[in-house]
């Protein structure tokens, strides 16, 4: 039996799509199988789009951090709230409540095979709180599915030439996406920088993969190879 953390971007339920729910069907295949073989699944859902457009909507307003983070926040469990009653729906024994702590998710890790989450607190990214409850959880890995391939030096979005990394060190990482600092509420990196530190702190291994494949993160659970980056203490091969 494995403890398994992912972080899944709010992007990756991309209402703006057709056929939206097959990737949502893939998910649940996948948590399935997992609880199947007797591992317990903890799942820390983004914004997205909801958060994003919240923020926009009142940042004209206010530009206080604290409460434009606690709009995201309401986001995250709300998509945590959509991906927990489909889960439940199909069957999967899962967590009556959406936590709103690590140390809640943790407790109720012990007692169910499935525990699905938002964000917690104001200047924590739902990145952070996946990788500390991966480390309270003494998981092996916390995933990180977000909307992009793989880690790159840059942002491809801007620079078509950016490199992109299937193996970095932590120190190598966090150089990347800057220092552990909180960001401004709505803005995103590929992966949160306070985060990768706590990362670090613990001897973290971090998997980032493009979660819109599903099947990249079944890879990752299930500890094959995946196209993505792969974040450890290790020397880069």
């Amino acid at each position: 039996m494995a403890s398994i953390v992912a972080a899944l971007g709010g992007s990756l339920l991309r209402p703006e799509i057709e056929n939206k729910h097959i990737w949502l069907d893939d998910l649940i295949s996948i948590i399935r199988d997992r609880v199947a073989m007797g591992d317990r699944l903890g799942l820390v859902i983004g914004g997205g789009a909801p958060a994003r457009e919240g923020i926009s909507l009142v940042r004209p307003l206010m530009d206080d951090d604290y409460h434009l983070d606690k709009i995201g926040i309401a986001a995250t469990r709300l998509n945590a709230t959509i991906i927990r009653e489909a889960v439940s729906e199909a069957g999967i024994t899962v967590s009556g409540i959406i936590p709103s702590s690590v140390n809640e998710a943790v407790q109720l890790l012990e007692e169910i095979p499935v525990v699905i989450m938002g964000g917690t607190t104001p200047g924590h990214t739902t990145d952070a709180v996946a990788i500390r409850f991966a480390i309270a959880a003494n998981a092996k890995k916390c995933i990180i599915a977000t909307n992009v391939a793989k880690v790159y030096d840059e942002d491809p979005r801007l620079n078509p030439n950016a490199k992109s990394h299937e193996r970095l060190n932590h120190q190598e990482l966090q150089k990347i996406v800057g220092p552990a600092e909180h960001e401004k509420a709505g803005k995103s990196s590929v992966v949160d920088p306070i985060g990768v530190a706590e990362a670090l702190n613990s001897n973290l291994e971090l998997n980032i993969l493009d979660g819109r494949v599903t099947e990249r993160i079944r890879q990752a659970i299930e500890g094959d190879d995946f196209e993505g980056t792969v974040v450890s203490s290790e020397e880069k091969i």
